[in-house]
C-alpha cells in the first residue's frame, strides 16, 4: 500500500497521453468552480441572516413581557421583578400604536411607539442608529417649557420617512389617532373624533431596514400614555439579555415566575420567526443545489479515473503479476481521484475567499422596497468554507470509488491482451 500514492501522484503527471491531461484540468476546474459557488453563497445567505439578525434587534429588543387583553399598570413591580432575574441586562417600558403622521401636504402610515429616554440606550441600539439629532430631545422638563413658552414634546423618525415627508430635525410633524371614531356613517364629529398632537422632529435614525426606517417613529413614554389617554399603563416591557441565543430561556423563566398572572412573554426568534424560517429554508435550498452541481462536476473526476483506468491496464497487469494485491491497485486510483477533488477544493476555495471579501469591501447595492437592506451582505465564517469543503470532498471520494474498484477486479490476463 505504500506505492499507492507514488504511482497515483505519477499517474496524475503523466503526459502520455494529452487527452486524460485535458479532462484532469477540467474535473479541477469543475470542482473548483462548484466550490466556489458554494462557499459564496453560504456565506451571502449568513450574512442576510445575519444581518436581519442585527436589524431587527437593532430597533427591537430580545424579549418581550405583555398582559393578556387587560391595562398594564402593575408594570413598575413586574419590571422590578424581572430586573432581578439572572441573564437580564436591562428592562423598559413601551406602549405601541398604529398611528398617521403628516406634514404639510405629505402624510404616511406608522407604529408610534412610545419609551423611556433614560432607558432605551441600555434596551436598544436606536441612539447608534441616530444619524441626526438625538434621543435626549425626547424628553421636554418643565424647565424647557418655560423657558420656550411651551416646546412641543420631540419625536425620533426613520431617514425614509423623513425624506417622504421632507421632514428635517426642527421641523413640526403632526400624530393623528386615525381608527378613533371611525363607523359605517364616516367619522363623529363628538368627543370620539380623532385626536391629534403636534410634535417637534429632534432626531433621524437609519437602520438600514426598509420596514423600520419608513413605519416606526419614537416619542417620550409618558407623551404616548397621554396622547393615548392611558393612564400609567403601558402595552408591554421589553428588556435585553446577556446572551441573545438564549433569549427563549429566558422568556420561559420569565412565563413560569409569572404563572399565575396573565402575562405572556415573546422572544426575537418567535416574533420574526416566518423570516428567520424562510432565510434557513433558502440557505438549505442553495446548499442542495449547489451540491448537486459539485456532483455533476465529479463526474468529470470519474471520466478521468475510467480513461486513466482504461490507459493503464497494461501497468495495472504488470503490477498484479508482481503482487500488487486488489487493495493496492484500489488505492492508487483512489488517490489519484482524490488529489484531483482536493486541488479543485482548494482553487475553489481561494475563489469564493476572494469573491466574498471582494464584495464585503466594495460591496454590491440592493433594492430596499425588494430586499429590505440596501445592500448585498456577507458574512466571511471559516465554517461557511470548511462545510463546502466537506460536502466537496464528500462527493468527490465518492465519484472514485466505482472506477477504482473496476481498476482493482482487473484481472492480469486483461491487461495483456491487445487492444
Amino acid at each position: 500500500m505504500h506505492y499507492a500514492a507514488f504511482i497515483g501522484s505519477r499517474y496524475i503527471k503523466s503526459k502520455k497521453k494529452r487527452t486524460i491531461s485535458a479532462i484532469t484540468f477540467i474535473a479541477i476546474a469543475g470542482v473548483a468552480l462548484g466550490v466556489g459557488a458554494l462557499s459564496s453563497v453560504m456565506c451571502i445567505s449568513t450574512g442576510f441572516q445575519d444581518e436581519f439578525i442585527r436589524k431587527v434587534l437593532g430597533v427591537n429588543a430580545h424579549v418581550l413581557v405583555m398582559k393578556y387583553g387587560m391595562e398594564f399598570h402593575e408594570y413598575r413591580d413586574v419590571m422590578r421583578t424581572v430586573e432581578r432575574m439572572s441573564g437580564v441586562k436591562a428592562v423598559e417600558p413601551f406602549v405601541i400604536q398604529e398611528m398617521m403622521i403628516s406634514k404639510d401636504t405629505h402624510s404616511a402610515g406608522v407604529l408610534l411607539k412610545g419609551v423611556d429616554p433614560r432607558r432605551v440606550g441600555e434596551v436598544l441600539d436606536l441612539p447608534r442608529h441616530i444619524v441626526k439629532g438625538s434621543v435626549k430631545g425626547l424628553r421636554t422638563t418643565r424647565d424647557d417649557k418655560k423657558r420656550s413658552g411651551g416646546t412641543l414634546p420631540g419625536i425620533i423618525i426613520g431617514a425614509t420617512l423623513a425624506e417622504n415627508l421632507f421632514a428635517k430635525v426642527g421641523d413640526t410633524v403632526q400624530i393623528t389617532t386615525p381608527l378613533i371614531g371611525l363607523s359605517s356613517l364616516g367619522w363623529s364629529d363628538g368627543k370620539e373624533a380623532p385626536r391629534y398632537l403636534k410634535f417637534k422632529v429632534t432626531g433621524i435614525f437609519y437602520a438600514g431596514f426598509l420596514e423600520y426606517d419608513t413605519k416606526l417613529v419614537f416619542v417620550d413614554l409618558f407623551e404616548a400614555q397621554r396622547f393615548f389617554d392611558q393612564g400609567d399603563s403601558v402595552t408591554g416591557l421589553e428588556l435585553v439579555v446577556t446572551d441573545m441565543h438564549r433569549a427563549g430561556e429566558v422568556a420561559k423563566r420569565i412565563e413560569q415566575r409569572f404563572a399565575e398572572g396573565p402575562y405572556r412573554t415573546v422572544d426575537w426568534e418567535e416574533l420574526n420567526r416566518p423570516l428567520f424560517t424562510a432565510l434557513k429554508t433558502q440557505k438549505l435550498a442553495f446548499v442542495v443545489l449547489l451540491s448537486i452541481i459539485v456532483g455533476v462536476a465529479a463526474f468529470n473526476i470519474i471520466a478521468t479515473l475510467v480513461m486513466m483506468v482504461f490507459d493503464k491496464r497494461r501497468e495495472i497487469a504488470i503490477l498484479k503479476s508482481m503482487g500488487a494485491s486488489h487493495a493496492g491497485i484500489l488505492g492508487i486510483f483512489l488517490h489519484a481521484g482524490t488529489v484531483v477533488g482536493i486541488v479543485g477544493i482548494a482553487i475553489g476555495l481561494v475563489v469564493g475567499w476572494s469573491a466574498c471579501w471582494l464584495l464585503d469591501r466594495v460591496g454590491w447595492p440592493l433594492d430596499p422596497e425588494v430586499y429590505l437592506i440596501d445592500h448585498l451582505p456577507v458574512t466571511l465564517d471559516v465554517m461557511n468554507f470548511a462545510a463546502s469543503a466537506l460536502v466537496a470532498f464528500l462527493i468527490c471520494v465518492i465519484a472514485t470509488v466505482i472506477p477504482s474498484i473496476t481498476a482493482s477486479m482487473l484481472r492480469p490476463v486483461d491487461g495483456m491482451r491487445p487492444e
